[in-house]
This record gives C-alpha cells, sequence and structure tokens, in this order.
C-alpha cells in the first residue's frame, strides 16, 4: 500500500513537471516595442502586391484598411499560454488564446480614425513568430507572413521570446482619407516605443516612432494638422521649462514699467531662439553627445550671469537698458539650441510641413511668453508696492535665481565633463 501511494505520487509529480501546463502571470517587461503597420486598400484590389491581392480576396465591394500589430508575447499580463516542456510556447493549443490577447490588449487600446471618425476595427487573424522574424519591414511581406501556416506543432519557442503578430480590419470611405491613430499602449511595459508605418494606397511610406503615448497622431498630417500640433506644444513647452521661466524673470523684472525697453528685450530674446531652433531642426547643429548637456551648462550659466547682474547693477537700469537687448538677443540663441531639444523626437509628426511646424512652435512659445509676462508685471507690481522696496525686490528675487541658477550650473558641468571633446 505504501508502495502504491509513493508510486502515485511520483506519477502526479512528473506529469506536473513534464506534461503540458499554462504559463503563469509575470512581471512588465522594461522595455517593449511595438510595430504598426495601417495600410489603407484601393477598392477591388487595385493595389499591387500582396496587399492588393488581400484586399481582392476580403473587400470586393469597398474600400477597407488593414492594421497589422506586432507585439512581444511576455508584454500580454496575466494571460496564461500554454507550454510544455521547460517553457516552450504550444502552439497546438495557442490560437485562442493568442486571439484572447489581442482582443484584450490591442483591439481596444489601438484607435484608428478616419477623417475624425474611429473606424471599426476586426480581428482577422493572430499567430505567434519566432523572435528573429523581420516580416514586418514592409506591408507586403508582413500580409504574407500572416496568410502562412503557423509554426510547426512542437517548434520549440519559449513563450518569453516569442511575438504576437495582428491583423485587424476594417471599412473606410477611401484610401485618400485622412488616417489618424491614438494606440494607448503604455500598459504593456515600463517603457513602450511605438513604431507606426503608413503604407498609403499610392505607394507612398511613411514612419513614426512614438515613445510612450502621444494621443492621436495624424498619419499624413495636412499642414493645420502640423500647425496646432506644435503650436500647443511650445505652448506647453515654455511654461513647463523652469530654467527658461527663471531666465525671462531676470531678463525682465529690472525693466518691468518700461514697455519699450521690455519689448525690445523680449523681441530680442524671440530673434535669437528663433534662429537656432530652426538652424538646428534643418541640421545645423553639432549631433554629438555632449552638445545638449553643453547647451543646458550654458543656459544655466545665463541665468546666474543675468542675476548676478541684476544685482551689481540695480542702481544703472539706464546702462542696462543699452545692453539688455543684446545679452537677451545673444542668451536667445542659446536657448533656441535648448529649445529644438524638445523637438527632436516629435518634429516626425510634422510630416511634409516642417517649417510650419516650427513656425507654430515658436509661436506657442511667444504665446506663452506673454502669458508669463501678463501674471509677473501686475503680481512684481503687487510685490514691490506692498511688501517691499522696488530695489530690495529686484535683488531678492534675483539672488534666489541666481542661488538656484549656480548649483544647475554645477550640477550640470559635472555631467558635460564626463564627455569626450
Amino acid at each position: 500500500m505504501p508502495n502504491a501511494r509513493r508510486f502515485v505520487s511520483l506519477a502526479c509529480l512528473a506529469a506536473v513537471v513534464g506534461g503540458p501546463r499554462l504559463a503563469l502571470a509575470h512581471e512588465i517587461p522594461s522595455d517593449v516595442t511595438v510595430q504598426i503597420i495601417v495600410a489603407p486598400i484601393v477598392a477591388g484590389g487595385v493595389a499591387g502586391g500582396v496587399a492588393g491581392a488581400v484586399a481582392g480576396a476580403v473587400a470586393p465591394g469597398g474600400s477597407r484598411v488593414q492594421v497589422l500589430v506586432r507585439v512581444p508575447l511576455e508584454a500580454m499580463q496575466d494571460v496564461e499560454w500554454p507550454t510544455f516542456g521547460p517553457g516552450y510556447l504550444d502552439i497546438a493549443r495557442a490560437d485562442q488564446p493568442l486571439r484572447n490577447a489581442a482582443a484584450v490588449w490591442l483591439s481596444r487600446d489601438i484607435a484608428l480614425y478616419e477623417n475624425g471618425k474611429r473606424v471599426a476595427l476586426e480581428l482577422v487573424a493572430a499567430r505567434a513568430s519566432i523572435p528573429s522574424d523581420r516580416s514586418f519591414a514592409s506591408l507586403d511581406s508582413a500580409l504574407a507572413h500572416l496568410r502562412a501556416p503557423p509554426l510547426p506543432d512542437g517548434t520549440q519557442l519559449v513563450w518569453q521570446q516569442a511575438l504576437l503578430d495582428v491583423q485587424f480590419e476594417g471599412p473606410i470611405e477611401s484610401p485618400a482619407s485622412a488616417f489618424a491613430i491614438d494606440a494607448k499602449l503604455g500598459r504593456l511595459g515600463m517603457r513602450v516605443v511605438t513604431v507606426v508605418q503608413l503604407a498609403a494606397a499610392d505607394g507612398r511610406v511613411r514612419v513614426f516612432e512614438i515613445p510612450g503615448e502621444a494621443g492621436r497622431i495624424e498619419l499624413d498630417p495636412r499642414w493645420y494638422h502640423a500647425f496646432a500640433r506644435f503650436l500647443t506644444q511650445g505652448f506647453l513647452h515654455i511654461l513647463d521649462g523652469t530654467d527658461h521661466l527663471l531666465f525671462l524673470l531676470c531678463l525682465v523684472v529690472p525693466f518691468r514699467r518700461e514697455l519699450r525697453a521690455l519689448v525690445l528685450i523680449v523681441t530680442a530674446f524671440t530673434v535669437g531662439h528663433s534662429i537656432t531652433l530652426i538652424a538646428s531642426a534643418y541640421g545645423a547643429a553639432p549631433d554629438a553627445l555632449w552638445f545638449p548637456p553643453l547647451v543646458e551648462t550654458l543656459i544655466a550659466v545665463s541665468i546666474f550671469y543675468m542675476a548676478v547682474e541684476n544685482v551689481v547693477a540695480a542702481d544703472a537700469k539706464a546702462r542696462l537698458a543699452k545692453t539688455r537687448w543684446a545679452l537677451a538677443l545673444g542668451f536667445g540663441l542659446v536657448h533656441g539650441f535648448g529649445f529644438s531639444f524638445g523637438l527632436r523626437n516629435t518634429l516626425q509628426l510634422a510630416g511634409d510641413h516642417v517649417l510650419t511646424a516650427l513656425l507654430a512652435f515658436n509661436v506657442g512659445i511667444e504665446l506663452g511668453q506673454l502669458l508669463v509676462l501678463a501674471a509677473l508685471v501686475p503680481a512684481l507690481n503687487l510685490v514691490f508696492r506692498f511688501v517691499m522696496a522696488e530695489r530690495i525686490g529686484v535683488i531678492v528675487l534675483s539672488v534666489i535665481v541666481g542661488h538656484t541658477a549656480w548649483h544647475w550650473m554645477i550640477e550640470r558641468f559635472a555631467t558635460l565633463r564626463q564627455f569626450d571633446f
């Protein structure tokens, strides 16, 4: 009897260790790259290649859009994947879990819009792929891959290394429509990068690399799309830029009541940062690794210098007025490079309207500056009227800002020293 119980126990242990099983929930991966291909298909299968063949098969009476998605399988949280052996994905039993994962983790969070109206996408296919597969390099190869037979049963593919390839499809009015996508995929990993490729019906291909969740992205933006997006971005950028705001404070605080001097100084700063912002966007700035920390250090230096000058020359406002605009112009050139760093990852979203985006970004910055000045000048007037005298107030504010800028300067210079020039 004891031998029988021992035999049953060993048999159960062998079944648990060696038999097919389900992969348990796992930790959120740190870095996840998602690939998406959006392909409007001409009605009747006019498009060439595999895309045209698929269009002829699935859309005989109207235009369609294909949305192909590739995501690492391990990014699908709380999905029980069928496995065998030491964690190999059981292809024979994986079809339904793959489709369930696509429905739960992708179809709900990937929204495609045609002329502002959301397209109703339906799940067409889902399959597992090996990590070395390169079929998503183009639309034709991705469609051919999705139409091919699944991996053979018994393929020794570790489930954490597998890829989930999904095909969605939906009706559209015309392949020439304006399409936009909003991929809310941030929950797939700690850091998510979404590479979106628009394969237009006329053969044009446009690629976007989107870090995190950037909201709705126009895949073939018109000029007004670019203008609106970058106007907003410039406005928010200046409001979020503490160093730029402190520089602006030191720049104008002695001249808050002198409109002519104030306009000249702000205009000079605008001209300066506009020159280097546009030049940097068109490749006229160094692309070396040491350049961004150098610019950030110089921005801190500019704030510290302006604060010191406000303290030292507090009684020489007339002399300051003669030189402040030139300093604003010179330091504006430095700050323009700083503004350009905020555009590096997003200028791709302007499509063919780079200059429009740059002008809109500049306008947004100016609107933000005007908003700050509109709030700053009355606030300073109240402080200097009811709290402290103007001369003492300018000195106190400048000392506080200068102290902050000094620490920034030391920290940023320490970072700069780590680079090899």
